[in-house]
């Protein structure tokens, strides 16, 4: 490849130092040196050049078959496509058969024990109200046995009461009896307190005017002129105790 670039050198110097063609811009160069270097050009490029010529020759043919084959490429994939699709439609389709008998079957056995369920709480109710009724049933003939037991204790008791009517009255004569004491007795007790107080005020009222007349007494012995303190005696000395 070194070749072809020197050989070009060479052509190209010739060119510049040949002789003109007067009056022209032509020029006079040696045909075989030029022929020489020619050859040498063309025996120096590779056989890649060729190859790549033919290449290049054979193109349409070439985008032709890549064209076909990618085209081919292109249908096989959309079969293979086709065929994933289906096969996942088949697939999804045979999952989705699947879930709904599933879902049957689960719907089926919950209608079955929802069933089993009501059932089993109608029994319940059935026997929780027949236990209900019996018990209220017994309950009603208790308490009317219960009522009858009363009426009849009441009326023996009525009956006991009405025997006992006449000590009952002498009961109540003999409490009014001796409340009507009591009452007498504390009238009495009152009126005779009220006695005793009144002859004590009397006492303590006598000793009172005594006191106050002996009091009197001794001033009046004071302010006479014997017991003067100018008369130079000493004053007369009273017993005010009666």
């Amino acid at each position: 490849m070194y070749r072809v670039f020197e050989a070009l050198d060479e052509l190209v110097t010739i060119v510049e130092e040949a002789r003109g063609v007067p009056m022209t811009s032509s020029c006079v160069v040696p045909r075989g040196d030029v022929l020489e270097l020619l050859d040498d050009v063309r025996d120096a490029f590779p056989a890649e050049v060729d190859d790549a010529q033919d290449v290049l020759d054979k193109r349409d043919d070439l985008i032709h078959a890549a064209r076909k084959e990618a085209g081919e490429t292109v249908a096989g994939a959309n079969a293979e496509a086709e065929r994933t699709i289906a096969d996942a439609t088949d697939e999804a389709e045979r999952i989705l058969a699947d879930a709904r008998a599933r879902a049957e079957e689960m719907l089926a056995d919950a209608h079955d024990q929802a069933d089993r369920t009501v059932a089993a709480g109608q029994a319940e109710y059935q026997n929780l109200t027949d236990r209900s009724r019996a018990e209220s049933e017994r309950m009603i003939q208790a308490g009317r046995d219960a009522y009858d037991r009363a009426i009849e204790d009441g009326r023996a008791e009525q009956s006991r009461l009405v025997a006992q009517t006449e000590v009952v009255q002498a009961a109540h004569a003999e409490s009014a009896r001796i409340v009507d004491e009591a009452h007498a007795e504390a009238d009495r007790q009152r009126a005779d307190c009220d006695a005793y107080v009144d002859g004590k005020l009397a006492e303590f009222s006598e000793l009172l005017a005594t006191t106050l007349r002996t009091v009197d007494s001794g001033r009046n012995h004071l302010r006479s002129p014997a017991n003067l303190p100018s008369s130079g005696g000493r004053p007369t000395l009273y017993d005010y105790q009666v």
